[in-house]
């Protein structure tokens, strides 16, 4: 074979792999990248979307809501349909159903995602057990402070929060935090080494003054 024909193959098949690499970690990266602002127009809309369902939450309930959007759906593709169907009538055309494509595509999941999905979940929930149990039966006293510290000052949030206002405002947040952060990286990367360094410094201290018994089964 000639090595030119040779290296071409080479070279294409490189690219062939490289691309069904870059493929999934793509996919894997368009949560990170709606909430980067990569693309305006996509992250704009995702935005609106979600913080329209929020505020429509903060003012119907949950069953209003959502009859409200199925109600919309069906409104316009019933609307549509009818449209269609008279469209054909005047023009004697045979295009069929303008919703056919749609129908003969299989929505089904099929067993294997399910059950990967139900794997990986499973795992999680037996990891957020096992530190739940580990919490509150207090194998670890500090740890178990920290999260009643953390428990107490939720008990002010809230008196003065919702759950759907705390939930408005980590969607802003979502969408805001990463493209200052992206832009200021270095100064915010400082800031959580210094708040990080005064925390561990705190926690050292208090260790410190629990009782020896305590600080013996920390130590273990």
């Amino acid at each position: 074979m000639d090595p030119m024909t040779q290296s071409t193959q080479i070279s294409s098949s490189q690219g062939i792999a490289d691309g069904q690499n870059a493929a999934p970690k793509e996919s894997k990266l368009s949560v990170k990248d709606l909430i980067h602002w990569r693309d305006p127009k996509k992250s704009g809309l995702v935005f609106g979307l979600s913080m329209l369902m929020l505020l429509s939450l903060a003012a119907f309930s949950v069953i209003s809501v959502a009859s409200y959007l199925l109600l919309a759906l069906l409104c316009v593709t019933i609307t549509f349909r009818i449209y269609k169907s008279v469209v054909q009538a005047v023009q004697k055309s045979s295009d069929g159903h303008p919703f056919k494509t749609l129908i003969d595509k299989d929505v089904s999941i099929p067993p294997e995602t399910f059950r990967k999905h139900v794997d990986a979940s499973l795992t999680y929930i037996n990891r957020a057990l096992k530190q739940m149990s580990r919490l509150f039966l207090v194998e670890d006293l500090v740890d178990s402070l920290k999260l009643a510290v953390v428990m107490w000052l939720f008990t002010y949030v809230g008196a003065v929060f919702n759950g759907i206002t705390i939930l408005i405002l980590a969607d802003i947040l979502l969408f805001a935090v990463p493209p200052v952060y992206e832009k200021n990286k270095t100064q915010v990367d400082q800031y959580i080494d210094v708040i990080r360094t005064q925390v561990n410094t705190t926690m050292a201290k208090l260790q410190e003054k629990l009782p020896g018994a305590v600080k013996r089964s920390k130590t273990e």
